[in-house]
């Protein structure tokens, strides 16, 4: 077996849904082993997969279902311990990767044997791209600069700005400190040196932790700008006090399990601008909610739809049901390779640029948008097999 992949899921059964077949799409499913944690969503996530994905057509897909919430580390350590791919790819649900992401990883490992973790190029919903898709460790200085912000006036720092690694170009491949856990592809030799995630985590923080093992054993971490989609965190709920809690008290472990050498008086004051800043992350939270709520911009969340005729068909019905504001455009990777961004579409109009994912390849949506994106449309996909809208902000089904 190549490929082990394990996703960890939690009230996400759309993303996830979708998020696995785009890995049926990219992997070679007679070396390919799937496993599905999920975390006792409350959502009938287990009844939608079952149904989704058959056994009898589906045989590398195994689902675990969790009677409770045991976080994010000790759910992807009870996978692997089942697992047998040769290499092992924790990959999260609410991701998009392109038909040629896997081979692309695996063929840089099996030419690089000192590789430790590989991540890759993630994009934000918008196609621009994710600045922690590369990280840097959270070393005293590097976490003082993001604490402080000045990893944030001065990104192209190679002083001040080690938290992002954004002094590197985002387009080539590079060696890394952190590899982001929504997508870290791992050798299982590595891992059965350095052990799997770190269970004190419950969420947060196990990524940089195992990548920092990683490099201590001697191995390297690498960055490849091969793009995947990252709604980032549909199941996490991010101006809540608890995630702010756990975030913040994440940091705390990483800090205490790593740099307590350093003694109390470096100790105390890491410690307590961690504890500074979450309160001033929960204070810029409620402050920009009730700014929202006061100022906010009226966004028009119309949608341009893209694809074949029968798609059209079936994305005007939908729009009916749901009243849906919308425009449609016949075309293809073939026929109209420039989607929303062609000649005669003024693409800032529309808050949903909605791909036929069928008439389209995944990778050639991620580049349409990370290329020519506004910052302001969204990416969307639909499926016609399911009658499914997949956006960052809704799912629906016709």
């Amino acid at each position: 077996m190549k490929l082990s992949v394990i996703i960890v899921s939690y009230n996400v059964k759309y993303y996830l849904e979708q998020c696995l077949h785009s890995v049926f799409r990219s992997a070679d499913r007679n070396e390919t082993e799937i496993f599905v944690v999920d975390n006792a969503s409350a959502d009938n996530t287990a009844e939608h997969i079952a149904h989704c994905f058959p056994k009898e057509e589906y045989p590398q897909l195994h689902f675990i279902a969790n009677e409770s919430n045991e976080g994010f580390g000790r759910a992807n350590n009870k996978a692997l311990k089942k697992s047998q791919g040769e290499y092992v790819l924790f990959l999260n649900p609410d991701t998009l990767i392109a038909e040629d992401t896997l081979q692309t990883c695996l063929n840089f490992m099996e030419t690089h044997k000192d590789t430790g973790a590989v991540g890759t190029r993630m994009l934000k919903p918008t196609g621009e791209f994710a600045p922690e898709s590369r990280r840097g460790l959270p070393t005293p200085f590097t976490s003082f600069c993001k604490l402080t912000g000045l990893s944030r006036l001065f990104p192209h720092s190679r002083i001040f700005g080690c938290y992002y690694m954004s002094y590197l170009c985002d387009k080539s491949i590079c060696k890394i400190d952190v590899v982001s856990g929504a997508f870290m592809i791992v050798p299982r030799c590595v891992l059965q040196t350095t052990g799997g995630f770190d269970e004190t985590f419950f969420m947060y923080g196990e990524d940089i932790d195992l990548s920092y093992r990683i490099t201590k054993a001697g191995y390297q971490n690498y960055y490849l700008p091969t793009n995947i989609l990252h709604y980032k965190g549909e199941s996490t709920e991010k101006t809540s006090f608890r995630y702010v809690y756990v975030f913040y008290e994440a940091m705390l472990i990483f800090f205490n399990k790593h740099y307590r050498h350093l003694g109390v008086l470096c100790s105390l004051t890491i410690k307590s601008a961690i504890f500074l800043l979450g309160l001033w992350s929960l204070i810029q939270q409620k402050a920009s909610k009730w700014q929202h709520r006061k100022f906010a911009k009226t966004y028009i969340k119309k949608y341009l739809f893209i694809g074949s005729t029968s798609m059209l068909e079936q994305a005007r019905d939908l729009c009916r049901k749901f009243n849906l504001e919308a425009d449609f455009i016949e075309g293809t990777e073939k026929s109209l390779p420039q989607g929303h961004t062609s000649d005669g579409i003024k693409a800032e109009e529309y808050r949903f640029a909605v791909y036929d994912m069928e008439s389209y390849s995944t990778a050639h949506i991620l580049r349409l948008f990370n290329e020519a994106g506004n910052g302001y449309t969204l990416i969307g996909t639909y499926y016609p097999e399911y009658g499914q809208l997949i956006t960052s902000q809704n799912t629906y089904l016709i």
